[in-house]
């Protein structure tokens, strides 16, 4: 069964400005009301329009937004001359493995990029259908304005793993995939095999991210999925994390820390989003509960998830409606503003650093606060009412 990477929903916005005493990251957008700029840190310019979501029946509008963004300053862009100022992330020395990166837009690379800023080294595992097209991207540099790092200089990825974390071991293989040509050419890509060939070539790691899911119905209600399609989306996007942490901890080194990515599905109802897929991330959020529990007593390891809000990514698109939720979620949530792929990535960097060494278990939103709404404050029913809008 076929795992892709879980970029849950959103486009990366954000561009690094140098001051004398911090990094800044600049966003602004014009939101709801037609085209809106976004400058990523990667220096590269797009523009986008938000659909029109009239699904929801809006007579809402608000003006544009300014927001200036503030990042902890990642050690990447101190000079080795002199100390860095403020509270710096270092992640100098740390090793991460991150699953589920096959491309340049999703959550995925975003924490590579993030973790890399911070001065870790980074390893990918690659869903192996995905694998060639990815590496012969990089080869070609199709991603490089998109590898390019606050200090001016490119995101490196030490080796990237072939991995279909749907599979443990390989007598669990059946034999439709060893014979698919989409494998041809590959070999280790199980999850143990995988944990063994990080192993030999480096011995240890500090981080392990997943960025994996999978729900072949999810376009189904729930009443009409089928026990295959519901438990295909449990074992590709929550028993994959569970084996992932189960191989690889007796290789994460002690205090190190693991991240998840789940979303607000798990707990609210989010029509479309079906196939079983929200159980899954509701079954991710317990594990990640139980398995902070026994990694930490075992090794003292962190285990945490990360909540994000909706993403354009290519992962997303295949839901088919994620425009209606960014524009949905613009509109509604505390902060009038796109979710940009860096502020998933950085808050990935913090849960990483000795800066959340007292944290784990624990389910961090990075939605800009929709997850706190109890109603849609753009229906009708609340036209009528003087709701604050953002403001320039």
């Amino acid at each position: 069964m076929a795992t892709t990477a879980a970029s849950s929903l959103q486009m990366a916005t954000a561009r690094p400005c140098m001051s004398s005493s911090r990094r800044a990251f600049v966003s602004s957008a014009a939101m709801l009301n037609g085209n809106f700029k976004l400058a990523s840190w990667t220096k590269l310019s797009s523009a986008c329009h938000i659909a029109s979501a009239q699904p929801f029946h809006r007579s809402f509008t608000s003006s544009s937004l300014k927001m200036d963004k503030f990042v902890t300053k990642a050690m990447a862009g101190a000079s080795e001359n002199k100390p860095a100022s403020g509270l710096p992330i270092d992640l100098k020395g740390k090793r991460a493995f991150i699953a589920g990166v096959a491309d340049d837009n999703g959550y995925g690379w975003a924490i590579a990029k993030s973790l890399a800023a911070a001065g870790a080294e980074i390893l990918v595992g690659t869903w192996v259908p995905a694998l060639n097209i990815f590496e012969s991207s990089l080869r070609r540099g199709k991603f490089d304005e998109s590898r390019v790092l606050p200090d001016g200089s490119l995101m490196e990825i030490t080796k990237i793993y072939p991995l279909d974390a749907v599979f443990d071991n390989p007598e669990d293989v059946p034999e439709d995939i060893k014979t698919n040509k989409r494998y041809a050419g590959s070999s280790k890509w199980t999850v143990q095999e995988a944990a063994e060939s990080v192993k030999s070539d480096f011995g240890s790691i500090d981080i392990l991210v997943h960025s994996l899911a999978n729900g072949p119905e999810v376009l189904k209600p729930l009443l009409e999925t089928s026990r295959k399609g519901y438990l295909a989306a449990l074992s590709a996007s929550s028993y994959s994390y569970v084996s992932l942490l189960k191989h690889f901890l007796p290789i994460i080194n002690p205090g190190g820390s693991s991240i998840s990515l789940t979303y607000i599905a798990s707990e609210r109802i989010i029509p479309g989003y079906g196939g079983g897929m929200s159980s899954a991330k509701a079954a991710l959020e317990s594990d990640t509960r139980v398995l902070a529990f026994e990694a930490g007593r075992r090794k003292g390891i962190r285990v945490n998830a990360i909540s994000a809000g909706p993403l354009r990514s290519r992962a997303a698109k295949a839901i088919g409606f994620i425009d209606m939720m960014i524009d949905y979620s613009s509109a509604n949530a505390p902060l009038q503003k796109e979710l940009s792929a860096e502020e998933v990535g950085n808050t990935a960097a913090f849960l990483a650093s000795p800066l959340a060494s007292a944290i784990t278990g624990g389910v961090i939103y990075v939605d800009n606060g929709l997850n706190a709404m109890g109603v849609g404050v753009d229906s009708p029913i609340f036209e009528k009412l003087d709701i604050p809008k953002a403001q320039h």
